[in-house]
Order: structure tokens, then sequence, then C-alpha cells
């Protein structure tokens, strides 16, 4: 998002992470053997998912926004930035490297703004916010509506960081899939490691109070899961989509061969291939709703397997289990599916909303309400269990037919 630096308004459209509108630059960069640098550097693939090509966008296409940006007139920043000038009446405008290492401008070694990124791109660096960790105090509140003034502002991180660090994953070897609109899988990895199998390297947090340690991390993004139950029930006419989608898949015991593939904004992790589309494969004559919902349900299942996988072969000690959290986590048959397809455990967090509590554990370090990430592992988790139950040559048999279905809608 762009806004004014004079007087805090918006001057252009918010941006969000879906849209496709910079697929044709992001291919000439590609086209231009931009690739390697870009991930070397970043840890990102080029994809119109990432911030970089959106920042282009906005400054090419609102009206005086380049001429703006160049005199220092603008600000630039993604939600957290946003909210954060908002909540300090503008006296702060920065981010966490967590976010910073999500919008491929950021050298992810340096641990600043890569100068080379932000002229590929096209980015002034005078309207980007400042960089801070993801526990710190980055200033106070003004009074907003019930919120008084002076309430420190302690904690900045993206969400799935946020959602890593709220399960306490704070060990490599252990992975968490947020389960939303769309969902991500996480886990630490000892260094910055450049993924070949179409995987992330991001920051997953730093901590102020122990010297701006960085703890790094790979990362699959999956753009639609729980979107697919949305569009899907909206196809259907039914009143509450995403519900009734997830009621209606209950009344079928399977999909009988039926694969939903919801490339409905091409697929992410990890294939990103933004020319993709959806299909429905595997239609009879007696094909039910019911059956069409339980594919969709199931897809997400499969696209988390897809991720899981890589991850599992690029981890050193190998994945024993999955920890989930998001709305999503709450359908319990989604998760006994996933232990299933995964032939690995599936621990539920109970939490309401574990990437809020995340950002809460990391400003409770911030203004020492805890004093280390040990205290905040003992802290009390309830979780619930899902153990798979297909046979071995079953689950592979599923994911077999799965792995066809995203050919075709690759092809």
């Amino acid at each position: 998002m762009l806004w004014d630096r004079r007087t805090g308004r918006p001057i252009g459209p918010v941006v969000i992470w879906q849209c496709r509108r910079t697929a044709p630059f992001c291919e000439e960069l590609r086209e231009r053997g931009m690739e390697k640098t870009l991930r070397e550097r970043t840890g990102l693939t080029i994809d119109p998912l990432f911030s970089a090509s959106k920042a282009r966008w906005l400054l090419d296409n609102v009206e005086g926004a380049r001429v703006k940006a160049e005199r220092g007139e603008l600000c630039l920043g993604t939600m957290d930035s946003w909210a954060l000038w908002n909540l300090t009446s503008g006296a702060v405008h920065a981010c966490d490297v967590t976010n910073a290492s999500r919008t491929q401008l950021f050298d992810l070694r340096q641990l600043k703004w890569d100068e080379e990124s932000l002229a590929l791109f096209g980015v002034p660096a005078a309207i980007l916010p400042e960089v801070n960790s993801s526990s710190a105090i980055y200033g106070a509140s003004v009074c907003v509506g019930k919120l008084p003034a002076g309430v420190p502002i302690a904690s900045l991180i993206g969400d799935s960081h946020a959602a890593l660090y709220g399960q306490a994953g704070f060990e490599p070897g252990t992975v968490k899939a947020t389960y939303g609109t769309g969902s991500s899988l996480m886990t630490l990895t000892a260094e910055p490691v450049i993924s070949e199998q179409g995987l992330s390297t991001t920051i997953a947090w730093a901590i102020a109070a122990e010297s701006r340690q960085v703890r790094y991390a790979l990362e699959g993004n999956i753009s639609v899961t729980g979107a697919a139950a949305q569009w899907l029930g909206e196809f259907l006419g039914l009143p509450d989509p995403a519900r009734d989608v997830a009621r209606l898949a209950s009344d079928a015991p399977g999909a009988e061969g039926l694969y939903l593939v919801p490339a409905f904004v091409g697929l992410g992790a990890p294939y990103w291939n933004e020319a993709a589309r959806g299909l429905l494969t595997g239609l009879t004559r007696g094909t039910t709703a019911a059956q069409a919902a339980r594919a969709t349900i199931e897809s997400i299942a499969y696209q988390i397997r897809d991720v899981f996988d890589v991850m599992d072969a690029a981890t050193p000690a190998g994945l024993s289990a999955l920890l989930a959290d998001g709305g999503g986590s709450g359908n319990d048959a989604l998760m006994q599916f996933q232990a299933d397809i995964l032939g690995r455990p599936v621990l539920r967090c109970e939490a309401a909303d574990v990437s809020a509590l995340g950002a809460a554990y990391l400003a409770g370090l911030a203004v020492e309400l805890w004093r280390s990430e040990k205290e905040i592992a003992e802290l009390p988790r309830e979780r619930t269990r899902f153990e798979p139950r297909l046979s071995s040559s079953e689950r592979e048999k599923l994911y077999a037919g799965w792995r066809q279905a995203v050919k075709r809608a690759l092809s």
C-alpha cells in the first residue's frame, strides 16, 4: 500500500497477496534470467504473490506516485506498517524483519533493503519503512477509539511466522501448517537454506533482547485452500458457503476418484506455476454434490502434503508430525484426512488464533512479561492429536490420483 507521508491518506488501492496483476512483469524478469539472483538474495522465487512487483505496479499506475516517491513524499508498506503508522499517528514508519523478508526487496543475510533489488523493481529507498526486530518497542499508541494513548507497541510479525512462534516451534524439525484462505507451512532452519524445490527462504523472527538474534525458516505458500470451499459453496448457491461445504462433505464417505485442483490463481508452492488453472477431474454420471464437497476439502490436505514432502526431504532430521492451526483446522474430518494422507500424526492447537498468540508472546518478551523462550515453551497448550488410519497402499493410491490431476492442471 502507498500513502501520503504528510496527510496519512492512501493514494491508491491496496494490492492483496492473491492478486495476479503483475504476472506479465514477473514473466519478463524470468526471461531476463533474474530468478537465481533474486532467490539467492531474497530467498523468494519470482511470483506475483510477493510484494516487490505490486509496489512497482502502484508506483507506475497511480497518477503522480513515482514523482512523489522519488521526492520521499510517500510511504510504502505492508499492512503491519500501515497499522503501526495509524496507531502512532504517523510518528513511526517501520516493519519487522519477517514482513521485510517477504517483499523480495530485503537481503536475508545483510538484513537490509537490497539496493540492486530496489533498482530492479524501481522502488525508491526513501519510501520504505525502517526494519526492526519482531519483538521490540516500536513506539506508543495515540488514543484510537477505545485504545488509550501510551500503550507500548511491542511486536510486529508476519501472520504465518507468528503462528509458528505461537506453536512454540522453536527448534528445527518442527513444522506447522496454518489453514486459512490459503495455507502456509513453515519450519525452522539453522541458517538460510536456498531451496531448489519450490520452497521460500524466510526470516522466522528476530528478538531485540537477544542482540537481534535472527532465526531462519523454510516456507511453502499455498494460494488457495479454504477459499476453495468458499468457491464451491458459492457455485452451489449454499447460504453459508464454506461451512455448508464442510457439512455437505460429511455426507460422502469418500470422493470416489474425484479430485479438485483449486488453481484459481495458478499454483503456489511447490509448483509456482501462475498459468495453471483449476479443474475438477474424475466426474461420472453418478457424481454427487457431497462428493464434490469431499474432493474440495481433501484438496486442502493434498496440497499440504505436496509441501510437507518437500520440506521433509530438505530437513536433515526429517519431520515426524504436523502442527496445525488456523480456521480450517477446526474441521475434524479434514484433520483426520490430513493425518491419513501424510502418514504422520497431526496435532491441532486448540487456541482460537495462534498467530495473535505468537505476536503476544513476542510482545511479552519485549516488555519483560516473560524472560525467555524457554518460559514460553513451558506454557500449557491444549492440542488434539489425529493419528493416520489409512494403509500405506491406500494412501499412495489416493495421492497418485492427486498428482495426476495436478499434472493436468499444470498443462
